[in-house]
């Protein structure tokens, strides 16, 4: 079964009061017939907003994902990395890949979505809404597929507020989806992954140069030469030693430069350099990495700005 949901919200929302309106407080029932997932837009239900809500979640459609956040939430989510986004999405469906979601309904009407995978389906059933006002919380029980004995299911009850006549997520079990409020938190855990990603990664491209040059006896001319072929076998111009992104340069929240140090290319004597240096200074990432011509790694906070020989070496 996917991982559990990792913390992720600290703020918690105010229990519900009594007198709410219930639809229905009876568990799920098993889907009848399986329908297209309906595209986002308008719900007219809180219920049929959640499916569309998992639905994004599941394909991983940012665009469609935003449309039922908060004005306040969805400026936040705007201003996130678009790993971050995908990270946040996850937790709703469980689910680390992007999935095809399958919306179908039970007898007694209500909404299931299920969520597949090349490793795992995943399916969420819907159950009746509290509804009080402008808000509704719906309880929403989550299991594998494979798991006929329940030993992994998941319940969890989801909140949804009524802004501009649609309805929009308010919160995941107890705890409020407050964006801006957990933007700085956010960025910290981002910025360690993302600069971790950036020294590998750069780690990457040097032992693809140090290939390149044992086969073709000179180092490549740029990181364009280290990249995969598009119609052909491998060869010196398309080596096929690095993926398309690091090959043009960019990859999760990093760009990437080589530089030739000298006149030579050729042979083991021929030197280079590697930086590698954050797209969005504070957001994906604060550290500059370089490596220098002598092959030692180093990391500095440059402020977005290119590393040099100088810098500590990186850890």
């Amino acid at each position: 079964m996917p991982q559990r949901v990792l913390h992720l919200f600290c703020i918690a929302i105010l229990a519900a009061g009594a007198g709410f309106a219930q639809e229905s407080t009876s568990q799920p029932n098993a889907p009848t017939v399986s329908t297209p997932t309906a595209s986002p837009s308008a719900a007219a239900t809180p219920a049929t907003a959640l499916r569309d809500v998992l639905s994004a979640a599941c394909s991983q459609s940012q665009t469609d994902f935003a449309r039922f956040l908060t004005a306040r939430n969805k400026q936040a989510f705007a201003r996130m990395t678009p790993s971050a986004r995908i990270a946040l999405m996850k937790r709703f469906v469980l689910l680390n890949e992007p999935g095809k979601p399958t919306a179908s309904t039970n007898p007694a009407g209500r909404p299931i979505l299920r969520c597949q995978t090349p490793a795992v389906t995943t399916e969420m059933q819907i159950g009746g809404t509290e509804l009080r006002d402008n808000i509704a919380f719906l309880p929403m029980e989550l299991r594998d597929t494979t798991d006929a004995a329940g030993a992994t299911v998941r319940q969890v009850t989801m909140g949804l507020v009524r802004e501009d006549a649609e309805w929009k997520l308010l919160s995941l079990g107890l705890l409020l989806l407050d964006l801006p409020s957990l933007e700085a938190e956010w960025d910290a855990a981002e910025t360690d992954v993302t600069e971790r990603g950036g020294l590998e990664a750069l780690r990457a491209i040097a032992d693809a140069v140090e290939i390149y040059r044992r086969k073709f006896t000179r180092l490549p001319e740029s990181l364009a030469d280290l990249g995969p072929p598009v119609h052909s076998s491998a060869n010196a111009n398309a080596a096929d030693l690095l993926d398309s992104d690091l090959a043009t340069g960019m990859k999760n929240g990093y760009a990437f430069r080589y530089v030739i140090v000298g006149a030579s290319t050729l042979g083991a004597p021929a030197k280079y350099e590697l930086a590698a240096t954050p797209l969005r200074y504070g957001r994906t990432g604060k550290l500059s990495f370089f490596r220098d011509s002598n092959g030692v790694f180093r990391a500095a906070d440059r402020h977005g700005a290119i590393g040099n020989e100088t810098d500590p070496k990186a850890e």
